[in-house]
């Protein structure tokens, strides 16, 4: 009966890829080749490698050469092989039958898209590779890297119909060699004028220049160690018009860091100001070409009047209306809406960077994935058809955008919710991986410099944790848990999971109650993006309305402000960890005993199978090994001879009685006398 069920499951369930490629390696032929009859899954008896089932040898080609006989060890290898194969697939089959019609009821699972990973990859490293090296570097690197795309397409054609695996895998690497090549005569654009021309050498020297300038960001408070209410310093990137030096008058477009005081905070992306003061070479690995140290107030504001200058107006009069709520409500909430800070209190910011909360103050994927999703529940409860409804997501997206402003990582969740908007219209919806890989990719071309940014890079491991292995930690979670629940606790954990290298790079401390107090918050996180945001435009057209929507949102800020302080003040909430590459090394380690641990108590069952399967293996393999080192051993003529293999101690000391290798006597040791020099 159970091998009727066993057999019954089998044919159900095709073997799986592991189990096809360890067949072939260890049989020598096709992978689809049954290695165990049907009726002979209970029996554990190993195929021999030499024995070929019935119609194997027509399948091998006829110009093939036979294949070398096999030796004594090299036959235990395969035939060992052949055990793992059978033990996989006993192990498949078990599974079906155990799971019965349901398993053929429900849907197969989608496999995760990985094609687009590669060229992700290789234009991310493309980007980072143009803010170390000169420009006839990343020019030979260009070179390459067609000339490379050029051989993989030759020889893709070439094997035209034939292998479609192998000519999917030649195509993806050559599209991905030419937009690695693409990002890196991008980046040496910017390269050139860091290295290049007289910009470069001004830079270099230090001189002050006066210049003219377009506000490229938002401007980034300094905050310096120890200090105490508003930020005295300011970041604005900008990007170059004019620069005036030494007589010389430049036109030259290129990136420049401001570092000014307090009247530095009130420009808006696309402004036109006249800037004064001295020129420093950046940081290394950095983007732009040097710093600007202002040694004036900017002056001749002009431009930024558009939907910059109408955004910015709106993050001010929310946060002014924002100012009747409890103090630690009117400072977050605006940081989590707008991502505006600049009335959060000191104590809060620091709690929040003391249990791992600070991502909810930048306005990131999570808003735009609520945004996304409140316009289009909208818009299917209104019943638009698809094209209509991504157009109204879309249009909103992109007002949402320039509303908390082009941040690195509202960018890629941006550009990634459109991707997704657009694959929805077009009726494939899904593959998040592929998403999240094409709006790396967009992003990178249109700008390299995000290759070396943190903020980016911590935006795209999160979204990755949660694409990879959110789901699956969902998955692993008892039928008993409800789902909500276990995504509660699935979103934050993988997360946390990809990003914690990173984190203890910036931040060497590890935080202690980070999960509990992100899971605690996110029930509260939703009804503050929501209604916070949705009050935003209502401050100018309906006040009265907006300060309800403001007065219930402001309840759940509080709400996630007291969690923060909460946790902070619980004992042990922020923990040394060691700083630099040990750090982020014994952090990846922790992040993958942390997925086991996860794993293994979600199915105990499971893991107690791979614990005695491995075990099982392990002793088969020393024994294997054992019997091939003394066959090594016994042809090489190292055989023990007589005597030989046991451990002595050696006599000869020259005359002197070391005591510690020998047994201790009762009686004491006689000291032998030394007659004084010169006596005989």
């Amino acid at each position: 009966m159970n091998g009727s069920r066993m057999g019954g499951g089998k044919e159900q369930m095709r073997p799986s890829p592991w189990s096809r490629y360890v067949e072939s390696a260890v049989r020598g032929g096709p992978a689809d080749a049954p290695s165990v009859e049907a009726g002979a899954v209970g029996n554990r008896a190993p195929l021999p490698a030499r024995d070929a089932p019935a119609g194997h040898s027509g399948q091998r080609r006829s110009g093939r050469r036979a294949p070398r006989p096999a030796g004594p060890h090299r036959r235990e290898f395969r035939e060992y092989g052949g055990r793992l194969v059978q033990y996989a697939r006993e192990r498949a089959g078990t599974k079906g039958a155990g799971q019965g019609n349901d398993a053929g009821s429900e849907a197969p699972r989608r496999r995760t898209d990985v094609r687009l990973a590669l060229p992700a990859a290789m234009v991310w490293g493309a980007s980072i590779a143009g803010l170390w090296l000169t420009p006839s570097v990343l020019a030979v690197l260009c070179i390459g890297l067609l000339a490379l795309a050029a051989l993989l397409l030759v020889r893709l054609s070439r094997l035209a119909g034939r292998t479609p695996a192998r000519r999917s895998f030649l195509a993806t690497t050559a599209v991905a060699c030419v937009l690695a090549a693409a990002a890196a005569a991008h980046s040496s654009t910017a390269s050139s004028q860091r290295f290049d021309g007289p910009l470069a050498a001004a830079i270099a020297s230090g001189k002050s220049v006066v210049a003219v300038v377009e506000v490229a960001g938002a401007p980034r408070a300094l905050d310096a160690p120890g200090q105490a209410g508003p930020p005295a310093r300011w970041s604005v990137p900008v990007w170059t018009r004019e620069v005036t030096t030494g007589g010389m008058l430049l036109r030259t477009r290129a990136q420049l860091v401001v570092m000014g005081g307090d009247t530095w905070a009130a420009l808006v992306p696309g402004q036109s100001v006249r800037a004064t003061g001295k020129l420093r070479p950046p940081d290394p690995g950095r983007q732009e070409a040097g710093t600007l140290t202002a040694s004036s107030a900017p002056g001749m504001s002009t431009g930024g009047e558009g939907l910059e200058g109408a955004a910015k107006d709106l993050r001010t009069r929310f946060v002014a209306a924002s100012a009747f709520l409890t103090p630690d409500a009117a400072g977050l909430l605006p940081g989590m809406v707008t991502g505006d800070t600049s009335a959060l209190d000191q104590g809060l910011e620091n709690s929040m960077k003391a249990v791992g909360m600070t991502h909810l103050t930048a306005v990131s994927g999570a808003n735009c994935s609520l945004v996304l999703g409140a316009v289009l529940l909208a818009c299917r409860r209104f019943r638009l058809p698809r094209i209509p409804a991504a157009a109204v997501a879309l249009t909103v997206l992109g007002l949402f955008v320039v509303l908390v402003g082009p941040d690195a990582s509202v960018l890629r969740a941006a550009l990634m919710g459109a991707v997704g908007v657009a694959a929805l219209a077009g009726g494939r919806s899904g593959r998040g991986l592929s998403f999240l890989c094409l709006a790396v990719m967009g992003l990178l071309l249109l700008d390299p410099g995000l290759g070396g940014s943190f903020g980016f890079l911590l935006s795209v491991l999160a979204t990755l944790g949660i694409i990879v292995l959110g789901r699956r930690i969902i998955e692993w979670t008892p039928a008993a848990v409800p789902r909500w629940a276990a995504a509660a606790v699935a979103v934050p954990l993988s997360a946390q999971l990809l990003c914690g290298p990173v984190i203890v790079l910036l931040q060497p401390q590890f935080s202690t109650y980070s999960l509990l107090a992100n899971v605690v918050a996110s029930p509260l996180v939703a009804p503050v993006t929501l209604l916070g945001t949705a009050a935003v435009p209502l401050v100018v057209l309906a006040p009265w309305l907006a300060t309800v929507l403001i007065a219930v949102a402001g309840t759940f800020s509080a709400g996630v402000a007291g969690t923060a302080r909460i946790a902070a003040r619980l004992p042990g909430s922020a923990l040394a960890w060691p700083e630099g590459v040990p750090g982020l090394l014994s952090m990846v380690l922790f992040s993958v005993l942390t997925v086991s641990v996860v794993w293994a108590v979600a199915r105990p069952r499971q893991a107690m199978d791979l614990v005695l399967a491995s075990h099982r293996h392990t002793v088969v393999l020393l024994a294997l090994l054992e019997r091939h080192i003394a066959a090594v051993r016994a042809r090489c003529g190292f055989d023990r001879g007589p005597g030989r293999g046991r451990l002595g101690y050696s006599t000869k000391l020259s005359g002197r009685n070391p005591r510690w290798p020998l047994r201790k006597s009762e009686q004491p040791v006689p000291r032998r006398r030394m007659p004084p020099p010169g006596v005989t």
